[in-house]
């Protein structure tokens, strides 16, 4: 086992080579940013001498050279391309990128087309590989093996400090892209290759000015006269100032006729030729047909297409017959191809196309995986899905019916990139993302000096140096802080005085105090040592400290005045007694000194003064028991407000009346009635008639009440007075006329004894015939002629009793027939 000295050696070690790296990654990012610096004044120098150029062409190679110049980092390893590295430069965006890291790019890339090529060997692969920056498409043979300069004359060329790095020095010599023969007369260099220089001797577009001395790059120029060529139209000349390429149309109008001459209009000069768009009309050589040509060059009309000689609609008769007659069909069977390309129509020759194949045959479906018996016109296709994956290897088909032919997935592939900011645009696909093709910019803290670096950069790489003054804002309440320079981070902290208005309206003297660190103490204990952490602190804002100016302050209860620092500049108790006289104006308040509100003067007590509790001391008015509610008060005591429950004269209600007011009452007996009627019950059975009052009721001779009497048939009712019939007889008396009404009565409740009794004896008789009829099975005999009929006097009873017995037998049937059920 290895001893604890030798481990600590050894992690000695990594972590000084770890920071003689990082030294050396400062130093080169250092130094890269100098030569950056250097290269852009170098760029400014030299396409100055281009001012006479086209500006967009200009600016498009200004950017160009910076950005292959800027761009240090391998966009495929996110590395640092270093000085003396082996280097490959794209010919259409000018990157630089490893030129190892391109070789694996490329095969990677070219093993995956072949992947796919192995896989569908039907589909057509094209194995190609691209750019990693601006997708450019290169052929598998054109995969860098050398590592050349950027002019590509010299292999591994070797760094010298006095040159540009990767470069052989020489002059680039490489052909312009700007249509003319010249070279590049450049020294070897990264990027596109600047506009010729080069002068030529050239003439305007329309070749009228004679040659002027140009630059190649712009050697096109226009003399800005009129054009003045002949135009297509062969009449008018060209209006346009000298122009590049051939002359447009014309845009001049003219009177111009038709084909047939039948029509004439104004139109352009750049289509003389049209047509009027009527029938021509005339009679053909037949004799008998019309042309029916829309305005056809003047001449003979064409021969009559029905005198020619004429097919059936199947093809296999031909016949030669006037125009004026019918072309006839020829009975044979049609014998067309079908549209399915295997059977033949097997109606008579007919007009018009031929139908949709109707025979039945057995069909595959396009993937081959069912078959069915199916018209032979229509296609059969099944519900199996495909479940091969598509090119990303990631999702299935799950195309129906799929001959093979899976497209292309089409979701989008939605990985985040290695610089953790963006996702992956490109449609779903196998390996590795391209890397982010988007440049960060850092800048220093007040944004004037800036720096391009590749996306995902922004957290390893320092700000730039800048050696202008802080413009950031102060942190703090004053206006302006002392001046440093740009840094990063934040301000340090401001030593000013505060001077603040502080709430007593003094200024606070003490430093500035808006930012101070504070200590954080972590109170959760840490399980072990290796756990322990050092002090936290954190930026706070403190609030300013008290104010010590002495002020003069007044005790509580304004008995004196003494200094107190402003902070502790509040009202206190002197500790006296209040003094002040209460509102009784019998006592004065015992409470300690205090802060009196609301008082009238400084002598009587305010609402917040303690109260006087002692009771009152004045005689209470003859006949009350009650004590003063008051307290202790000042003038006369109040009215004795307090009720006494008494009950009335009669007993049912009770009465409440104040003490003061019971004993100012001069009669008693008037003030316990209730004023409502007397309850109690006379010996003749009414009620008193009088209020409630004390002692007896009045006598019966005193009754008023109207009472009605009857004889005894109960024909008359006279009324009479209660006083007047007391104890006497029934002063009403029955008359002849009650004899006479008593007899008509009797008779009539006779008549109607009998007549019910005969009523009964007929219903009892019907009812005994209806029953023998039922037993007998319901067969009627007839009646005897010769029998008497009584004539008997019809009744309600004797006139529906068939019906009322129908409707008893058969309810008692279906209620039998009902307990049968459910017994």
């Amino acid at each position: 086992m290895r001893s604890f000295a030798d481990a600590s050696k050894q992690i000695q070690e990594n972590l000084n080579r770890h920071v003689k790296k990082y030294e050396s990654t400062l130093q080169s990012d250092t130094d890269s940013d100098e030569d950056n610096s250097n290269a852009d004044q170098l760029i400014e120098e030299i396409l100055k001498q281009y001012s006479e150029f086209d500006r967009d062409s200009v600016r498009d190679a200004k950017n160009a050279l910076q950005s292959s110049i800027h761009s240090t980092s391998c966009l495929v390893c996110i590395e640092a391309i270093k000085k003396n590295d082996a280097i490959w430069s794209c010919g259409t965006c000018y990157v630089s990128l490893h030129i190892s890291c391109v070789q694996k790019w490329s095969k990677d890339s070219i093993f995956i087309l072949k992947q796919q090529q192995d896989e569908d060997p039907s589909k057509d692969v094209r194995l190609q590989w691209s750019c990693p920056n601006c997708r450019t498409s290169y052929e598998q043979g054109q995969i860098p093996s050398r590592y050349l300069c950027y002019c590509g004359k010299e292999t591994d060329p070797k760094f010298d400090p006095w040159l540009t790095p990767h470069s052989c020095g020489e002059k680039c010599g490489r052909s312009l892209k700007t249509g003319c023969k010249h070279k590049c007369i450049l020294l070897c260099h990264p990027g596109p290759c600047p506009p010729c220089p080069q002068t030529v001797q050239v003439s305007c577009y329309c070749q009228k000015s004679s040659p002027t001395t140009k630059r190649c790059s712009n050697s096109v120029w226009s003399c800005n006269t009129v054009c003045g060529r002949l135009l297509p139209c062969g009449i008018h000349t060209c209006p346009n100032l000298c122009h590049p390429g051939s002359c447009g149309s014309c845009s001049k109008t003219s009177i111009q006729a038709c084909f047939c001459e039948k029509a004439k209009e104004q139109r352009p000069c750049s289509s003389p030729s049209w047509k009027c768009g009527t029938k021509c009309g005339k009679l053909l050589t037949c004799g008998f047909h019309s042309c029916d040509h829309i305005c056809h060059i003047k001449g003979e009309c064409p021969p009559c297409p029905l005198s020619l000689i004429r097919h059936c609609p199947c093809g296999k008769s031909d016949y030669s017959l006037p125009c004026t007659e019918a072309t006839p069909t020829c009975g044979d069977s049609c014998g067309k191809l079908l549209a399915c390309e295997s059977h033949y129509c097997a109606e008579r020759c007919h007009r018009g196309s031929c139908p949709s194949c109707l025979q039945m045959i057995t069909k595959s479906c396009r993937c081959g995986a069912r078959r069915k018996e199916v018209q032979c016109a229509k296609q059969f296709t099944c519900d199996v899905k495909c479940k091969k994956i598509r090119d990303c290897r990631k999702h299935p088909c799950n195309k129906k019916c799929c001959i093979g032919d899976c497209p292309h997935c089409e979701q989008m592939c939605g990985k985040t990139l290695k610089c953790k900011n963006h996702k992956c645009l490109s449609r779903c696909h196998q390996g590795p993302c391209f890397p982010c093709t988007n440049q960060s910019q850092i800048s220093c803290s007040c944004g004037e000096t800036k720096i391009t670096i590749p996306c995902g950069k922004e957290k390893s790489t320092k700000p730039p140096k800048c050696k202008k003054i802080c413009s950031s804002k102060t942190v703090c309440h004053h206006a302006q802080h002392v001046q440093h320079f740009c840094h990063t981070g934040s301000c340090p902290p401001c030593k000013q005085i505060c001077r603040n208005e502080l709430s007593c309206t003094h200024a606070c003297a003490s430093p500035c105090h808006d930012n101070v660190p504070v200590k954080i103490e972590d109170r959760n204990k840490p399980v072990g040592p290796w756990e322990e952490r050092g002090p936290v602190f954190q930026i706070r804002k403190l609030p300013c400290p008290p104010c010590i100016e002495p002020v003069p302050i007044a005790c509580l209860g304004q008995h004196e005045i003494f200094d107190m620092p402003c902070h502790e500049a509040k009202p206190r108790s002197c500790g006296r007694q209040c003094g002040r006289r209460l509102a009784c104006t019998n006592h004065t308040c015992e409470r300690e000194c205090h802060r009196v509100r609301h008082a009238e003067n400084d002598i009587d007590a305010g609402i917040n003064c303690k109260k006087c509790e002692s009771e009152c001391t004045f005689p209470r008015p003859p006949g009350c028991t009650h004590p003063c509610e008051k307290g202790c008060h000042a003038g006369e005591c109040n009215v004795c407000e307090v009720l006494i429950k008494m009950k009335c004269h009669c007993g049912l209600n009770n009465i409440f009346a104040k003490c003061s007011e019971l004993n100012l009452c001069r009669s008693e007996a008037d003030f316990l009635s209730c004023k409502d009627q007397c309850p109690k019950i006379l010996q003749c059975g009414h009620r008193c008639q009088e209020l409630c009052h004390e002692g007896a009721c009045s006598p019966i001779s005193q009754c008023k009440k109207k009472v009605k009497l009857t004889c005894s048939c109960k024909r008359k009712r006279e009324e009479f007075r209660c006083f007047n019939i007391n104890d006497k007889e029934n002063p009403v008396k029955c008359d002849a006329e009650c004899a006479k009404v008593r007899e008509e009565i009797l008779h009539s409740k006779l008549k109607c004894d009998a007549k019910n009794k005969e009523e009964d004896i007929y219903s009892k008789r019907e009812a005994e015939i209806f029953e023998k009829q039922l037993l007998e099975g319901g067969k009627r005999k007839k009646r005897s002629r010769k029998k008497e009929v009584e004539d008997v006097e019809e009744t309600w009873l004797s006139k529906y009793k068939m019906y009322l017995l129908i409707i008893s037998v058969l309810s008692a049937v279906i209620i039998g027939y009902i307990l049968c059920i459910y017994v």
